[in-house]
């Protein structure tokens, strides 16, 4: 019987992560969604330090997960201005870019960050 190493996700985060390489001043900002929230955080492969994370959001009624998404993305934009970062590398993981990873990804642009 032939045991499967990796599964589906993680040959598609590694496939995606092949490509991208994050450094001090152009991060590699990798992207978690889980069912309920969306983290991102801000990461220098060359050093193996995180820059900047998101902080968690609590949802408020009558707004929905994709755009709470785009809030978080904002604040995260916000903080990246911060530390004088203008230009960073989207990691979307083994996630489609799609819903709250694509509206992560606006807010982002939307605080003046540059893909």
């Amino acid at each position: 019987m032939k045991v499967k190493l990796e599964t589906k996700k993680q040959k598609r985060a590694i496939k995606t992560r092949s490509k991208i390489i994050g450094t001090a001043s152009v991060p590699r900002v990798s992207v978690f969604r889980s069912l309920k929230n969306i983290y991102a955080q801000a990461i220098d492969d060359k050093n193996g330090h995180t820059l900047a994370a998101t902080d968690i959001m609590k949802q408020k009624k009558g707004v929905t997960r994709v755009e709470l998404a785009n809030e978080i993305g904002k604040s995260f934009g916000e903080k990246l201005k911060k530390l004088k970062i203008e230009k960073i590398v989207f990691d979307k993981g083994s996630f489609k870019y799609h819903g709250r990873v694509k509206s992560l990804a606006d807010g982002i642009r939307s605080a003046g960050i540059k893909f």
